[in-house]
């Protein structure tokens, strides 16, 4: 037990190198920049004031809202997803994987769980217990399952999730932005110190080096920025867009999106004056989620629910996917032919 547990201690300080080396990067270019630059490069005080406020600015939203990754705790399911007392010991002493199955779906009717696994499976965690909400994974790093898991990421030794996501990509955001204003404000004394306009003196080397660092890191962080962009406008995770969530009609890469306005709401929240500050603000509550009509539009969605006499999509609700008899539903498209022509209509359909 002890070797175990020392193991294990030196494994999550192991954890810290790589937000230990991004604080290193960036305590040495706020002396760089605030020392080296402004007070002893740049002899132009109206100069040196505004590029002071405009890099403070940068640097407050971009570890504030990098602090907020490392430090919010993942969001895990509540207890409605463990199995009562009876039905877990049922399923402890069965061996059979079909009967376990068996019990499993009986719990899982009174859920809104409507993914499953490859093979069709209701996805359970034994290590914590739990049937695991739609879009939830296990992180074994942090020895959890994490609501709407996109990954861990290393450098702030957190999963990224329901949770932090949101706060996750402003500091890819703000961290850009700390690049450009370096890159920016820095580029003229990197022209003079590289052309010899500038005599040599101890700021050189912190001049040269800054703007080298800052445009390799604006350039791998905007790829990665681009691409949780473009995973939010079709509401997937990381770990969907390698493996598409299956639902009892099979895999899905598209299931869970439900237009770009909407996909974007449910990371930001539908208030556009907080998207920029790290304060949490989105929708719902990470164990649920809306899943689109299939075969629909997702923009059209609205409007097809209107006209049968529906209520429209509200990112967050779960009123679609979890009818009052807490039946499961899969809300499908289908089209009924009429003496009068065609039309589209919202059926519901009960699975086994």
């Amino acid at each position: 037990m002890a070797p175990s547990h020392a193991l294990r201690c030196c494994k999550r300080a192991v954890n810290w190198i790589p937000v230990l080396f991004i604080h290193l990067v960036v305590g040495w270019s706020y002396y760089a920049y605030v020392v080296e630059l402004c007070v002893y490069t740049i002899p132009n005080n109206e100069e040196r004031i505004s590029y002071l406020v405009l890099f403070q600015v940068s640097i407050t939203m971009f570890i504030w809202s990098y602090w907020k990754s490392i430090w919010s705790t993942p969001a895990s399911p509540t207890k409605a997803f463990c199995l009562p007392r009876a039905e877990k010991e049922l399923y402890e002493r069965e061996e059979r994987a079909e009967r376990q199955q068996e019990i499993l779906k009986k719990v899982a009717r009174n859920l809104p769980v409507y993914t499953r696994t490859v093979g069709g499976a209701v996805r359970y965690c034994d290590s914590c217990q739990v049937i695991k909400p739609d879009r939830c994974h296990h992180c074994s790093t942090c020895e959890m399952c994490v609501l709407k898991m996109d990954h861990h990421c290393p450098w702030v030794n957190n999963c990224v999730g329901f949770s932090n996501y949101e706060f996750f990509i402003l500091f890819l955001a703000y961290a850009s932005l700390y690049c450009v204003v370096i890159c920016a404000t820095v580029v003229q004394y990197f022209i003079k110190f590289w052309t010899k306009q500038l005599p040599d003196t101890h700021a050189k080397f912190h001049i040269l080096f800054l703007f080298f660092v800052a445009a390799l890191f604006f350039i791998s962080i905007l790829s990665l920025l681009s691409y949780h962009l473009w995973l939010v406008g079709k509401n997937r995770t990381t770990i969907e867009a390698f493996r598409a969530p299956a639902f009892s009609n099979g895999p899905d890469k598209n299931g869970f999106s439900l237009g770009f306005s909407r996909n974007v709401a449910e990371v930001f929240g539908d208030e556009g004056k907080y998207w920029i500050f790290p304060i949490f603000s989105s929708l719902g509550d990470g164990q649920s989620f809306v899943t689109r009509l299939v075969h629909i539009d997702p923009e059209q969605a609205n409007s097809v629910l209107q006209h049968n006499g529906k209520s429209p999509v509200n990112v967050g609700e779960t009123s679609l996917a979890v009818p009052s008899d807490t039946q499961h539903t899969v809300i499908d498209n289908s089209k009924e032919k009429m003496d009068e022509g065609q039309r589209d209509s919202v059926t519901v359909e009960r699975e086994p």
